[in-house]
C-alpha cells in the first residue's frame, strides 16, 4: 500500500471495534497491516474496518501458533492488541519478551478501563467507559436521561483514533531513538480527553455540569437540530455574533428585539420555541435553498443513505464503494503523499 506510512508493518491480533478501527486508519495511510485470526475465523471482508489488510491464520492456543506469531512480530514495527489485561502475557507474548526480540517494536494495547486499576479486569463496552469518564453525562437534552452517541466517543474517537495517533508517535520515537514502547490506551481516558474543551469552559464558569443547558449541548437556540415541515431535520450552529446575525436575517428574524439576547441563557428556552416554529414552516429542501452555503452555519441532517449523494461529499469523494459496500473514504487528504485506494483483504504470504 502506498501512502505516508508506506514501509511500516503492523501486526494486529484480531479484535472488535477500536483495534480494527486503529488498524484501518494505519492501513488507509499506507501501512502494511497483517491481521492474525484464529483458524476458520476470518472477519467478514465486507466490514470497512477490515479493509486493506493481509490475513494470517494462527491458533494462539497452540505452541506452534504462538511461535508463528512471535516470528511475524519480529519482522514488524508495531503490534496492536485489544485483549483484557494479562491475556497477552498468558499467551506467552508478553510485551517485555517481544521487545527483547525486537527492541524497536511499538506495542499498542487498547482496553476500556486500562491495563491497571480496580476495574482493569471487568468486562465493559463504550457506554460504560464514557459513563465513567464524565463524557456520557453531558450527552442528552435537559431533563432527559443521558443519550450515548452510538459508540463513536469511546470505541472510535477516544479509543481507536487515539491509539492510531499514539502508534504513529511511538513509531516516530522508535525511529529516532531505536527504542520501542508499550502503549496503554484506555477508552475511559481517551473519551475524557475528548471533553477537554468542556473542562476548560467549566473552569471558566462557562459550562454547567448538567445536560442540555449549555452552549453546545442543545441548550442554546442557535446550536441545535430543528424539525422541518416535511418531518426532516436541519442543524444550526450560529455561535459567533456575525454568523448569528446572518442566520436571523435568512430565517426572517432580522431586527427581532427578543432574539438580540443571543448569549443570555435565561432567554434560550423561549427563543428556541420561536426558532422551532419558524423552521417548521418550510421543508428541508426549502431551507437548503435559503441557508446552504451561507455563513449562517447551517447543514441539513442527512441519513447514512443520503449523505453519500450530497453534492459536497460527491465532489470530495468522501465515500467509496469497496466490494459492493458503500463506506467512508480514507481521511484526511494530503497535498503530496498519495495513498492507494482501499482494497479488499487478502491472504498474507510470508
Amino acid at each position: 500500500m502506498a501512502g505516508p506510512l508506506e514501509g511500516v508493518r503492523i501486526v494486529e491480533l484480531v479484535g472488535i471495534g477500536p483495534g480494527p478501527f486503529c488498524c484501518m486508519m494505519l492501513a488507509d495511510h499506507g501501512a502494511e497491516v497483517i491481521t492474525v485470526h484464529r483458524p476458520g475465523g476470518a472477519p467478514d471482508v465486507r466490514d470497512p474496518l477490515m479493509r486493506s489488510r493481509y490475513y494470517k491464520e494462527a491458533d494462539l492456543k497452540s505452541p506452534q501458533g504462538i511461535q508463528a506469531v512471535r516470528e511475524l512480530i519480529k519482522t514488524a514495527d508495531g503490534l496492536v492488541e485489544g485483549f483484557r489485561p494479562g491475556v497477552l502475557e498468558r499467551l506467552g507474548l508478553d510485551p517485555a519478551s517481544l521487545l527483547e526480540d525486537n527492541p524497536r517494536l511499538v506495542v499498542g494495547r487498547i482496553t476500556g478501563w486500562g491495563q491497571t486499576g480496580p476495574l482493569a479486569q471487568a468486562a465493559g463496552h463504550d457506554i460504560n467507559f464514557i459513563g465513567l469518564s464524565g463524557a456520557l453525562h453531558a450527552f442528552g437534552r435537559s431533563g432527559e436521561k443521558p443519550t450515548p452517541p452510538i459508540n463513536t466517543v469511546g470505541d472510535f474517537g477516544g479509543g481507536g483514533m487515539l491509539l492510531a495517533f499514539s502508534m504513529v508517535a511511538g513509531l516516530l520515537n522508535a525511529a529516532k531513538t531505536g527504542k520501542g514502547d508499550v502503549i496503554d490506551c484506555a477508552m475511559t481516558e481517551g473519551s475524557s480527553l475528548m471533553m477537554s474543551m468542556m473542562w476548560g469552559m467549566k473552569a471558566l464558569g462557562e459550562w454547567r455540569d448538567e445536560r442540555g443547558v449549555n452552549l453546545l449541548d442543545t441548550g442554546a437556540h442557535f446550536y441545535d437540530t430543528f424539525e422541518t415541515a416535511d418531518g426532516k431535520f436541519i442543524s444550526l450552529g450560529s455561535v459567533e455574533s456575525h454568523f448569528y446575525a446572518q442566520m436571523l436575517t435568512l430565517t426572517g428574524f432580522d431586527g427581532d428585539p427578543e432574539l438580540s439576547e443571543q448569549m443570555n441563557p435565561a432567554a434560550w428556552p423561549a427563543l428556541k420555541k420561536k426558532i422551532e416554529a419558524a423552521i417548521k414552516t418550510k421543508t428541508r429542501d426549502e431551507w437548503n435553498e435559503i441557508l446552504e452555503g451561507t455563513d449562517a452555519c447551517y447543514g441539513p441532517v442527512l441519513s447514512m443513505t443520503e449523505a453519500p449523494e450530497h453534492p459536497h461529499n460527491r465532489s470530495r469523494d468522501a465515500f467509496i464503494s469497496l466490494g459492493g459496500v458503500l463506506q467512508p473514504a480514507p481521511a484526511p487528504k494530503y497535498a503530496n503523499a498519495v495513498a492507494d485506494r482501499p482494497r479488499k483483504p487478502r491472504s498474507f504470504e510470508s
